[in-house]
């Protein structure tokens, strides 16, 4: 008997619906899950029992007074960047531990609103600064498939929390590749929807014309569900676009058979390791072989996402973290005069958090912000025509998630860019402000999962969500899961 873990989301609202099991047994076994493999995967930084009890108890009654919302009774994770409502939020620093929001980011509100159970906030880079989930300043977050390495970052704890049956979903966010690349290295789905697609009210923010809160699951369609609740415009946010969104569960099963598909010859480079790139290019022959025609395509300025994202990214990070002076945020650390009280409250930020806000803040000053923050986004504007020519001759791309499959935790703390290195192929998507998903695709030599991107126009999810899942359903690797040592 499979044990309900185990399930898919899908699967699990069709037994809840059959009355096979209770959103309380639900929520019950994935408790007592967390409680035995937590120690060893250390997917949450805050965790919400009795909630996710109640939660679960009202979805019940809920349902059996006739209720059949999208997500009722469905335990999910929640990344720490998101506020939550009387439930600490600490974006996994120091300078926000003991943080308790008034309110709901309105992602949260949504999934509350369609019945999902809350069962605690993940763990992460400190400000979703991170690759890896080595910058928290609380834990380090462990691989399901190999507890010795990351699970990428920066929503390390969402996608652990879901590979590891710790969640049967999870939110994350994507800056610069931060729900793609945990996705591949833990062999989920990870979906980062159009800037502008999701709200980002009660988004703590990192870098504000890049951040994107989207699904984090273990298959296409769970995804899909999830984002349909998620997506659609925000009064309270600026920056929503208020366009209509796709019906992206009824046009999900109509295949790829006459689709267009660019495999851009940018992405496959030097450093890339040989089986990542074997299993990405025998995910783009299944993709042909169900009857998508498969062109070559140039993305002429892709070289250059990594330095314009790290000018970008960083100087906004610093005009966003400013706020956190001990005066209108974050805990006063008292020194007597007021330049060393702002030092010491500051110094509550971890070091990849500090080495980013100077980075950014150089950028942006007198004498260098035409040089390189002006420059910078004269090229991020080439790269977005580079997708908008793709996109006049193919429906979506194919590209690898990352270079190589999770790496040993510790390996690359050292080197700052070596490790910026792994979001080389989730930056250009970022940037342009375009959907992608990482879909599971094989595993490299050390048995680490490898992810397949796919990339389609601007708040095209539809076409993006009919890809993937008509890769997905012609694959298996969705349905293999890690096994989970205890501590």
């Amino acid at each position: 008997m499979t044990a309900l873990t185990e399930l898919s989301l899908s699967a699990a609202l069709d037994a809840m619906r059959r009355k096979d099991m209770s959103a309380v047994e639900l929520t019950r076994a994935y408790l007592e899950r967390i409680d035995a493999l937590e120690p060893s995967l250390r997917a949450y930084i805050t965790m919400t029992p009795e909630r996710a009890l109640a939660d679960a108890a009202r979805a019940d009654e809920a349902r059996a007074a006739g209720d059949d919302r999208p997500l009722l009774g469905i335990p999910l994770a929640i990344k720490d960047v998101l506020s939550t409502r009387d439930i600490q939020t600490t974006c996994a620093s120091q300078i926000l531990k003991g943080y308790v929001p008034v309110y709901d980011a309105t992602v949260v509100k949504r999934l509350t609103d369609a019945g999902m159970v809350m069962l605690g906030k993940a763990n992460m880079d400190e400000f979703a600064m991170g690759s890896s989930t080595e910058n928290s300043s609380y834990q380090i977050t462990r691989n399901p498939w190999d507890t010795s390495r990351v699970p990428g970052g920066s929503s390390g704890g969402s996608a652990a929390a879901v590979a590891g049956q710790l969640a049967l979903g999870a939110v994350g966010t994507d800056t610069g590749g931060s729900i793609r690349t945990p996705a591949a290295f833990c062999g989920i789905v990870g979906l980062k929807p159009s800037y502008g697609r999701v709200s980002r009210y009660g988004l703590i923010a990192f870098g504000s014309s890049l951040d994107q809160a989207g699904p984090i699951t273990r298959t296409v369609e769970d995804a899909a569900r999830m984002f349909t609740v998620m997506a659609g415009h925000d009064p309270l946010d600026s920056t929503s676009m208020d366009t209509p969104v796709n019906d992206v569960m009824a046009t999900m099963r109509d295949g790829v058979k006459g689709l267009r598909v660019g495999v851009p010859k940018e992405y496959f480079i030097d450093g890339m390791s040989p089986e990542s790139e074997a299993r990405v290019r025998e995910a783009i022959a299944q993709l042909e072989a169900l009857g998508a025609k498969v062109v070559e395509i140039s993305l002429p300025h892709t070289r250059y996402s990594l330095p314009v994202y790290y000018i970008i990214a960083p100087a906004e990070a610093s005009a966003n973290l400013a706020r956190f002076d001990g005066i209108r945020f974050g805990p006063r650390l008292e020194k007597g005069e007021m330049w060393h009280t702002y030092k010491a409250t500051r110094g509550q930020f971890g070091p990849e958090v500090k080495r980013r806000i100077m980075l950014g803040t150089y950028a942006l000053s007198a004498g260098y912000y035409d040089a390189f923050y002006g420059k910078a986004q004269q090229v991020r504007t080439l790269i977005k025509r580079d997708f908008e020519r793709a996109f006049e001759t193919v429906d979506v791309i194919a590209a690898p998630v990352t270079p190589k499959g999770a790496f040993p935790i510790g390996s690359k703390t050292s080197d700052p860019l070596e490790m910026y290195l792994e979001d080389v192929f989730t930056l250009p998507a970022s940037l342009a402000g375009v959907p992608g998903i990482s879909v599971p695709c094989g595993f490299d030599d050390n048995h680490m999962p490898i992810g397949l991107q796919l990339i389609a126009p601007a708040f095209r999810e539809d076409v993006l969500i009919r890809a993937a899942y008509a890769y997905e359903q012609a694959t298996t690797w969705h349905t293999l899961l890690p096994r989970v040592t205890t501590a």
